[in-house]
């Protein structure tokens, strides 16, 4: 196999896991912002939580057989209610106070622990913080929640998703390091596609060579692959590959959530085989245009509606209809999509820090589809790209 340059060359990832300042950084600004709701605790049972306050990270949460729990004190360090499997890995954390249970225990599989816990934490009255808003769920059985919320008292429970989505919302830097590697992973891997992925492909198999090169690159895993082909342009772009086999005058999008140390890159790229059609490259520079206005446009004190609309008045000025176009980006970091959205509604403001994909679409042609993709990280000074910018005429694979 010959290697390609980017391939061969030396990349120095970035450090794996946290300084334990950081935790701390989390969990100081989590409670700050609990003292100013009343909150006498945090409850989070989801993996990207458990993960960003307590560095907790194992594939292991694939399995839905056991729930796990961890509870923000409104001082002190986080306290690890979790089945007796994962205690140590959470040893490797800075958790300390870790209280476990033989599971699976169907009977009661650590709901009375989780009970004791959050008393002995919150106290008999004491308010207790969970994330319940948009973008979040509950990770335990339904019989068990409401066991747990009878027995604690329903009237305490308060909707946590405010503290959640301030602190992840804004990413420190040692996050926009993880995925500005991931992106440069990806990026190198998409400007070699042409070397890899040719004309009699099927799209399985396209896809397969797509997700062995982002490994080979350093990817950790491609939990996220897809795409669409199709004679004159693609439709559908996120059902699973087919055995349609690629040819000339065929257009084909890939679109990839790859991850190093559990923080995702999210974007794509399009290509043309044997040649472009007018059509394709005119549906091209109108979202390769959208892209440039949102992110020019994604400034500190903007809002995500300010995003949406200057990517819609690209799409308008160039004829196109805005219709139900939905969201035109979105929030990226330990999970594919994250708060906030680029809507026409969001209204959310940008901070320096925040990490957000540009995604604008247009529908074109009989029924096809041109999308586009970047990532970047928002800076005092403007957007900086995460992604390395794709080339500004389509690409064509011969």
């Amino acid at each position: 196999m010959t290697l390609s340059y980017s391939l061969m060359r030396n990349i120095i990832p970035p450090k794996r896991g946290f300084e334990t300042t950081e935790f701390i950084a989390r969990t100081t600004k989590a409670q700050t912002l609990m003292a100013q709701k009343g909150l006498s605790a945090l409850l989070f049972c989801t993996e990207a939580e458990v993960r960003y306050y307590s560095g907790f990270h194992t594939p292991f949460w694939q399995s839905p057989t056991r729930p796990w729990f961890l509870i923000i004190p409104a001082q002190g360090k986080p306290v690890a209610v979790i089945p007796q499997i994962g205690a140590a890995c959470m040893e490797l954390t800075w958790v300390e106070d870790i209280r476990t249970w033989p599971a699976p225990n169907p009977q009661d599989d650590g709901v009375t622990l989780l009970i004791e816990t959050l008393c002995e934490v919150a106290g008999i009255k004491g308010k207790i913080g969970l994330p319940m808003g948009h973008e979040t769920h509950v990770r335990m059985p339904a019989t068990d929640f409401e066991q747990f919320r009878s027995q604690i008292g329903i009237e305490r429970f308060v909707d946590a998703t405010g503290i959640v989505r301030a602190q992840r919302m804004v990413k420190s830097e040692a996050e926009i390091q993880k995925i500005a590697h991931i992106c440069n992973i990806a990026s190198d891997t998409f400007e070699a596609v042409p070397e890899f992925i040719s004309t009699g492909d099927t799209e399985q198999e396209a896809f397969r060579k797509m997700r062995v090169e982002l490994l080979q690159r350093g990817a950790d895993e491609v939990p996220y692959l897809v795409g669409g082909s199709g004679t004159g342009g693609y439709g559908d772009v996120i059902k699973p590959p087919s055995s349609r086999i690629l040819k000339n005058g065929d257009m084909m999008m890939l679109d990839t959530g790859a991850v190093f140390d559990g923080y995702f890159c999210d974007f794509d790229r399009n290509y043309a085989f044997g040649s472009a059609t007018n059509e394709m490259r005119r549906a091209y520079d109108v979202v390769y245009a959208m892209t440039e206005a949102g992110i020019a446009a994604a400034v500190v004190g903007a809002t995500t509606t300010d995003l949406y609309h200057a990517m819609v008045k690209v799409m308008v000025q160039n004829g196109a209809s805005v219709g139900d176009v939905g969201r035109l980006g979105h929030g990226l970091g330990m999970q594919l999509t994250e708060w906030p959205s680029h809507t026409a509604s969001d209204a959310t403001p940008l901070e320096a820090g925040m990490v957000l994909t540009i995604e604008p679409g247009m529908s074109y042609g009989n029924g096809f589809t041109m999308l586009h993709e970047e990532n970047i990280v928002v800076r005092e000074g403007g957007a900086e790209l995460l992604s390395r910018r794709a080339p500004d005429e389509l690409a064509v694979i011969v």
